[in-house]
Parts: structure tokens; C-alpha cells; sequence
């Protein structure tokens, strides 16, 4: 069985255009998020992860509906329902290899910024795939804060991708990175990638090669162009009523890359006060971990 890449993120990290874009790699497959590791089973992920997400369970049942049927529409979407409510006893590990038996000699792009909410999810991650190849994609502190607030306050209904318990965006940054930079120091050299999701997409010609050439997969002008067209995927798009997300719901509306967004692409300054805390600036320990990302 191929081993899996998984992407460590904090939210709003450009992980699901990022994950999309690895994911048409023709040697991948490119899921939404699973949200898996956040128990030993399925029912013990399925009902934990509802504490954080209350759409959380999107992506593994739009996976289930295509996978199986071939399509995601409210009918197959609820026999996947179904389906994963008779395996709530499965392991973690079972799933996978379940998913992965359908997927063929594929490799799995799982990603899902709910793994680096703990270290105790990361360490599951570790303990079910001590192989994986882990990208932790990074984004400034302070563009990662202007998302998440911006999608917080104009996502309309039940605030759909927004964390429950998220009270300072700064503090979701601090943590979510801290819990994967920790974990990406108890891994062995090259199992772990870290790159800027500023750099990736500004100049993905420059940065996917390198990436390919890490995990060791095709790094032809074909591949790289397969790359570029996350929309390709069946899951770029918003799914059926029952399950509409899976990932993020700006990019499922235009999946397709923006090269003239993409080009004005920079990095912000760590300098200055925080338009969500007014008077306000980054605290030391922000500071500190974005200086060693490169952030100045």
C-alpha cells in the first residue's frame, strides 16, 4: 500500500486549494477532509470531531458517495451515511485500507486542519501512519486571521467551516503550528516538508516540482500541469444538500486557479497593530514562531 501524504495546517492555510492541486498528481487521490484521527474508530472520530465542526462529516461522506457510486447527490449520500453508521467498530487503520482498496495503487492526500487542533491527534496520525509522508503548509499570522475573521463573519446558516471554540484567530495560529512543528521534530529527515502556502501558490510552477521530488513521484511538465487543475477533482464543487462541504466553501464556489489573484500573492509584516484587537500587536511567542517560518 502507498503511503499516504498528509498536510498539517492551521485554518484557512490555502489547504484545500493546496490539497486539491496535489491531489490531481496522477499518481494521488485527492480526498476532502476525513476527519479521522480524532478517535481509534470511526464512531469514536465520527462523534468527536462534531464537537469541533458541525459539518465535519462532509468530506468522508461526499469520499463514500463517489467512491462507491460514483457520484454525490442526497440518495447516495445517505446509503454512505448508512454505511458508515454499521462500521462505527471499524479502526482507524481499517478505514484506510478500505479507502485505499478503492482508490487502487494511488497514494491518499489527506487533509484536514482539524489534525493539529492536539497533539494527541497528530500522535494517532503517527501511530497509524508512521510512513507518511507530513507537508505542514504555513501561512502568516496575520492574512490567516483576516480569512478566518472574514469567513467567520459573512458564512451564512450555521457558520459552517468556523471552529466552535475559536475566540482569538491569533491563538488558533499559535497553537495549531506550535502542535505541528513539535510533531515535525520527532520525525526522521524527509519525512517532513514545510513550505509557505504564499510561495506555493504565488509560483507553483517553482514549488510542486520540488514537492514531487520529496515524496519521490513523477515530476514531469504533465504531472505539474495535472497540478494546476485542482477543478478537475469531484469534490471541487459544492456537493448535495446533505453534504454540500468537505472543504473550503470559497474555493469549492471557484475551484479553478486565479493566476492574476495568485500573482498579487505576498507576504504581510509582522509589524503593526491587529485589526481584531485593536491597540493590540502580535504577542512574543507569534512573533517568535513566524520568524522561524520566515515571516518578517
Amino acid at each position: 500500500m502507498p503511503e499516504p501524504l498528509i498536510i498539517l495546517s492551521a485554518p484557512r492555510t490555502y489547504s484545500s486549494v493546496s490539497g486539491s492541486m496535489l491531489g490531481q498528481h496522477p499518481e494521488a487521490y485527492g480526498f476532502p477532509e476525513l476527519n479521522l484521527f480524532g478517535g481509534d474508530t470511526l464512531g469514536e472520530a465520527w462523534n468527536g470531531i462534531t464537537m469541533l465542526f458541525p459539518r465535519a462529516h462532509d468530506g468522508l461522506l461526499r469520499s463514500l458517495a463517489q467512491l462507491h457510486e460514483g457520484e454525490q447527490t442526497d440518495e447516495t449520500v445517505a446509503r454512505a451515511r448508512s454505511w458508515a453508521l454499521r462500521r462505527f467498530h471499524w479502526s482507524i487503520p481499517r478505514v484506510f485500507d478500505y479507502l485505499q482498496e478503492l482508490i487502487g495503487d494511488r497514494f491518499i492526500v489527506e487533509k484536514g486542519p482539524s489534525l493539529t487542533f492536539s497533539p494527541q491527534f497528530l500522535e494517532r496520525a503517527y501511530k497509524f501512519f508512521p510512513n507518511a509522508n507530513y507537508l505542514h503548509l504555513v501561512r502568516h499570522p496575520r492574512t490567516t486571521a483576516k480569512s478566518l475573521i472574514g469567513l467567520r463573519d459573512n458564512i451564512v446558516g450555521d457558520k459552517i467551516e468556523t471552529p466552535k471554540n475559536i475566540v482569538d484567530p491569533e491563538q488558533l495560529w499559535l497553537k495549531c503550528h506550535t502542535n505541528a512543528t513539535a510533531f515535525g521534530e520527532t520525525l526522521p529527515t524527509g519525512q517532513y516538508m514545510r513550505i509557505k502556502g504564499e510561495a506555493l501558490m504565488s509560483e507553483p510552477h517553482l514549488y510542486l516540482p520540488q514537492v514531487c521530488e520529496w515524496l519521490g513521484v513523477d515530476d514531469s511538465d504533465e504531472a505539474i500541469e495535472a497540478m494546476l487543475h485542482p477543478e478537475v477533482s469531484p469534490y471541487a464543487c459544492i456537493g448535495p444538500e446533505s453534504a454540500p462541504y468537505g472543504l473550503d466553501p470559497n474555493f469549492l464556489k471557484e475551484p479553478k486557479l486565479d493566476w492574476d489573484r495568485l500573482n498579487k500573492i505576498s507576504e504581510s509584516t509582522m509589524d503593526g497593530e491587529l485589526s481584531w484587537r485593536p491597540g493590540d500587536e502580535f504577542i512574543k511567542p507569534v512573533r517568535k514562531l513566524a520568524h522561524q517560518f520566515g515571516y518578517v
